[in-house]
């Protein structure tokens, strides 16, 4: 077996996720958590190789690890840790290993292939792409999966940036963009044809945006034109917030101070122009108003801060021409897509580890 990698470091994509430590997998990976024009693909997959099968791995190289939010895991240490499990695995399985290695060219050649590297042509019976996505340009993502696939007459579903902050027309943007580092939990929702997607994460305001884990989650589903909704007001309910204004002598900014960041509070009574009106001054109808606004806050992003700052791409090798069971094309006997680089995406947490995992172990089993 020949693993031939164009890029100088190995494991890139895992030595600088979560933080140096790796969120390599979620113990509660299901395939609802994953998006894909062929939804129902990644289930094969994802039954035969599970979050316990990747724990286990870790453990027979000793690797401590921890679970740090909503069943995400992590390393203790240093992702290098388990980078260096999967190079003894390879060793232990004779896995020749060229890298930095550029694959110039592939062809079919009865039976298989023939690639032509930087190092002089090969042959193998089986090809395995497992190239990623386009997200991270910086550690030597690109489109050479997507070109393979469609040089064999497979069809790419069109890749575009996920788990990745979105941006806002900088005029439109103007009144809150002072609010750079301001954070809260919140839910948040977009429409994504025929369903509303829904997550309650931590909210983060930038200079240009919206980011946090709520905003990341959203944006693979999120499509430009479409709007976001927000839930600002939390568990505070319609009638709570009406009731609150009796014998109260706070403004409006200053009670909405009592439930949100006082920097985001005044932000968003000052676009209603009462900011500094008493509590005690609005009728039931106004303020029931102001609930409804702000308990659907509705943002439309004018697009994402694109590859560079995406963690994953929606999109790929479409899963129509693969085998669930094998990830082979069905027209190309030998060519097998895994991971990123095909039509799967996860949601944040550690689901797309899962995905690169399970759809190894489907194909491995398969050759």
């Amino acid at each position: 077996m020949l693993l031939l990698d164009h890029w100088p470091k190995v494991a890139e994509k895992i030595r600088i996720s979560g933080g140096g430590r790796c969120n390599f997998t979620n113990l509660h990976t299901q395939p609802e958590n994953f998006l894909s024009d062929n939804p129902h693909f990644c289930k094969s997959a994802l039954s035969r190789y599970k979050p316990q099968d990747i724990m286990a791995l870790l453990r027979k190289h000793h690797i401590a690890f921890h679970e740090k939010h909503k069943g995400q895991l992590f390393c203790d240490d240093s992702a290098e840790q388990l980078i260096s499990a999967l190079l003894d695995e390879c060793a232990a399985g004779q896995v020749t290993h060229w890298q930095p290695c550029a694959v110039e060219a592939i062809e079919a050649a009865a039976p298989g292939f023939r690639v032509r590297t930087a190092k002089g042509w090969v042959s193998a019976r089986a090809l395995v792409v497992a190239t990623g996505g386009l997200s991270i340009p910086q550690i030597g993502a690109s489109p050479f999966g997507y070109r393979l696939a469609e040089q064999f007459g497979l069809p790419v579903v069109p890749p575009r940036p996920a788990l990745v902050p979105l941006a806002f027309d900088p005029a439109q943007w103007a009144p809150f963009a002072d609010l750079s580092g301001v954070s809260l939990e919140v839910d948040i929702e977009t429409d994504h044809e025929p369903r509303v997607v829904r997550f309650r994460e931590d909210l983060l305001f930038t200079h240009r945006g919206l980011s946090g884990p709520a905003i990341l989650q959203a944006s693979s589903y999120w499509q430009p034109g479409n709007a976001l909704r927000i839930n600002l007001m939390g568990a505070l309910s319609e009638a709570e917030w009406i009731q609150s204004k009796q014998g109260n002598r706070r403004t409006l900014a200053g009670e909405l101070s009592q439930h949100l960041p006082q920097r985001l509070a005044h932000a968003l009574c000052a676009q209603t122009g009462d900011a500094d009106r008493r509590m005690a001054d609005f009728s039931d109808k106004a303020l029931r108003a102001l609930w409804q606004h702000w308990h659907a806050w509705p943002v439309r992003p004018s697009g994402t801060l694109g590859w560079r700052k995406a963690e994953v791409t929606v999109g790929g090798v479409d899963t129509r021409a693969l085998s669930s069971s094998t990830l082979m094309a069905l027209n190309v006997p030998g060519l097998h897509f895994i991971g990123e680089v095909v039509d799967v995406t996860g949601w944040l947490g550690g689901y797309n580890f899962q995905w690169a995992w399970s759809s190894a172990a489907a194909c491995a089993q398969a050759l």
